[in-house]
């Protein structure tokens, strides 16, 4: 062995007034990386809780703990009471002492096994007593399994005997942290039920039950629907564990969808096969002569090495590469979060297994997208069954999209038409379709055939259109933008092949976009602008008009407006009327760099990044004094945008006042009240209940986020306003 017992120091308890609450730290959509508070360490998510058999101990917890840095895993508390020995050494010692471990340990009921083998011997009150009495720091109650090939009524039977079972095992757990799982097998109604009722229980964390079926017959659409309707139902505080799922295929998809625990015994039971985890699938020791990948486990070793050993030694081997395999990709996933690129990698995976690929064109390609995303028209064949459960799409995606993180930095990989699903793209649409209006009548003029950015390449033209009564559009691999927002991501943000740029846009699909933005019966000029010889002659006799003298000063005001709309949800005639007579300071690239109004105050600065804009405290304050609306004085959990209405409110109580002035962050807790469109990555002004400005910030939460998280960061604040 490499490894030595006691490399890494033990855990030290949270604070007990901590102890069973969650934060999230960073997040990317639903997507995000958290931090659990246990009696045994804070337990960093998404993460693997790797399945130990008391029993059969192929890698020992201690080693888990020491050198591959698990910080809690599960064991089965219905083994432990049925083996008399186990269980007076639990009972005596207690579970860590017992496994040789000191991280967290969750520990499951004996649901599962009622599953393989038939009832349980147990009661569900006597079972979380147990799970008590040997000390474990996150027990789960004795629910009731829900096969995917039970009828409506028998599954129904099931979710309402767990409801029932669930305050008596919360009594039973007497302060412990319990799991309250999620049932209804196939059946979405009743995984809506399920998820329903067991938030109104005081459980720590809900645990998807039932999967395990459904994910042997890789049945992975129907994981999918199962996960959007249980988590979108599901209070946001409380970590959602897949139950039984431990394959790193899996992880991005449901990482990207909110799961946040994992656990699986498949590094133990694949191993014992022959059988190999990867990203992409399974593989057989039998069929390989090099691994598909190099892990530590068998840096020294060939295959026909670990083919030749004894069964014993090949399966402790094999066990340690799927459980190398597997936190690796779990790594992966935590920094794709970081990069907010988890939905990218969610979507390279779909790849690489047809029936992940089937799931994932469910998602992207449900009829009601339809109307939004008409590019997926070509690949929505490929999902026969697409419209089956055209409910749960359109009942849910909402919830999945208005939690994207918009406008993103960076550039926008180019992935085929997968890219016109990304949800943070579509929220993107969504924003510019609700809060852009055209002031003009007369023509649509839209060009095409070049990469940004356009204003090097046509911007003295549009400033001898500015003036105009017609309408500028650049229409980009991923739909129309007025030429206003140019630089705005992700249209002006996309990398990929020259060819995405140059294609012209069809004149059909034109008069969709344009009808979203409002734009009806309206004669729509095309032009390449590929070619710049004579394009501006071509351009005024195209529509019949010889053009202004340029006025750059217009063409930066317009922008300028149209950024304020957009961006701070403001109305067109208090972002005309912020920007009159303002003037404009320019970077070295002819881009805006701060806007100065007319008194000579600074309000906005451009972000050169993506196209954004920042306040100043001067800005702030301009945005504070236009609003009309009443102070917040609700929790709203559910996303209602009010385009027009301004930058949402967070209203905090009189505790948090003096430290935001200060600058710093709006802690949950803290939060009495907001609008009911904030959402994550936009701007927000900070009040307190007088509706007196304190600051500004940037949110990181949705609504629901707002009303029931008590722990961690909910507005990033940008600067004081004392």
């Amino acid at each position: 062995m490499t490894w030595k017992t006691g490399t890494r120091l033990d855990p030290e308890s949270c604070n007990e007034k901590d102890l069973g609450k969650f934060e999230i730290s960073v997040r990317d959509g639903q997507a995000r990386l958290g931090k659990l508070y246990t009696k045994h360490g804070v337990v960093e998510t998404p993460c693997l809780l790797p399945v130990i058999n008391p029993n059969i101990m192929t890698i020992k917890p201690r080693e888990m703990w020491d050198k591959y840095g698990i910080k809690a895993l599960i064991t089965n508390s219905y083994v432990i009471w049925k083996h008399e020995n186990l269980k007076l050494s639990c009972l005596e010692n207690g579970v860590h002492k017992m496994l040789d471990y000191p991280g967290a340990i969750m520990t499951d009921s004996g649901t599962f096994q009622s599953y393989v083998y038939g009832d349980v011997e147990v009661e569900p009150d006597e079972i979380v007593s147990f799970q008590k009495n040997i000390g474990v720091d996150i027990a789960t109650m004795l629910d009731v399994f829900t096969r995917p090939d039970m009828t409506f009524n028998e599954v129904k039977d099931a979710v309402l005997e767990t409801i029932n079972r669930a305050q008596i095992s919360i009594d039973s757990s007497k302060g412990i942290m319990l799991n309250g799982p999620i049932q209804g097998g196939v059946y979405h109604e009743l995984r809506r039920k399920s998820a329903t009722e067991m938030c109104k229980f005081d459980f720590a964390i809900h645990p998807i039950g039932g999967i395990v079926p459904i994910m042997e017959q890789q049945k992975y659409k129907e994981l999918l629907k199962i996960m959007l309707v249980s988590k979108s139902n599901l209070k946001p505080n409380r970590p959602v564990h897949m139950f039984g799922c431990g394959h790193p295929m899996l992880f991005p998809i449901l990482i990207a969808m909110g799961a946040d625990m994992f656990d699986s015994a498949a590094y133990v039971l694949f191993a014992r096969d022959g059988r190999l985890l990867t990203p992409w699938g399974t593989e057989k020791l039998s069929e390989i002569e090099e691994w598909p990948l190099m892990m530590p486990a068998v840096s020294n070793l060939s295959p026909e090495d670990v083919r030749d050993m004894d069964k014993i030694t090949r399966t402790e081997i094999l066990a340690r590469f799927n459980l190398e395999v597997t936190l690796q990709e779990l790594a992966r996933c935590r920094q794709a979060v970081r990069n907010g690129e988890i939905w990218q990698l969610a979507e390279r995976r779909s790849h690489q297994n047809p029936a992940l690929r089937e799931a994932f064109l469910w998602l992207i390609t449900s009829p009601a997208k339809i109307d939004m995303l008409p590019f997926v028209l070509d690949e929505k064949s490929a999902s026969k069954d697409v419209g089956k459960e055209r409910g749960i799409w359109e009942e849910n995606w909402d919830w999945f999209v208005t939690a994207q993180n918009t406008p993103k930095k960076g550039a926008e990989a180019w992935g085929g038409l997968d890219t016109f699903n990304r949800p943070h793209v579509e929220m993107a649409k969504r924003r510019l379709n609700a809060r852009w209006k055209s002031r003009k009548n007369g023509k649509v003029i839209v060009f095409y055939g070049t990469s940004p950015p356009w204003r090097n390449k046509i911007g003295d033209l549009i400033n001898r259109l500015c003036g105009l009564d017609c309408d500028i559009f650049i229409s980009t691999p991923v739909g129309l933008i007025p030429f206003t927002i140019e630089d705005m991501n992700p249209w002006a943000h996309i990398e990929g092949p020259s060819w995405i740029w140059k294609k012209g846009p069809d004149y059909s699909m034109l008069r969709v976009e344009l009808e979203r933005l409002g734009i009806k019966d309206r004669d729509i000029v095309t032009i390449d602008i590929s070619n710049t010889e004579d394009l501006h002659k071509t351009v005024f006799d195209r529509i019949g008009h010889s053009g202004n003298d340029s006025d750059p000063e217009l063409r930066h005001s317009q922008s300028i407006i149209d950024k304020l709309c957009i961006l701070f949800n403001l109305d067109y005639k208090h972002s005309e009327l912020i920007c009159k007579q303002s003037k404009f300071v320019m970077s070295n690239t002819g881009r805006v760099k701060n806007m100065i109004d007319y008194q000579g105050s600074h309000l906005f600065s451009q972000r050169l990044v993506e196209g954004g804009l920042s306040l100043t405290v001067n800005g702030a304050k301009r945005l504070h004094q236009l609003r009309s609306m009443e102070i917040p004085s609700k929790l709203p959990d559910i996303f209602a945008p009010k385009p027009g209405e301004g930058p949402p409110w967070i209203v905090v109580n009189s505790d948090a006042e003096p430290f935001i002035e200060q600058g710093r962050s709006v802690m949950h807790g803290f939060v009495i009240a907001y609008d009911s469109w904030v959402r994550p990555g936009e701007g927000v002004l900070i009040v307190n209940s007088n509706g007196k400005l304190l600051g500004f910030g940037t949110s990181q939460s949705t609504c629901q986020d707002l009303k029931y998280f008590n722990k961690g960061i909910a507005v990033k604040v940008r600067q004081g306003c004392p």
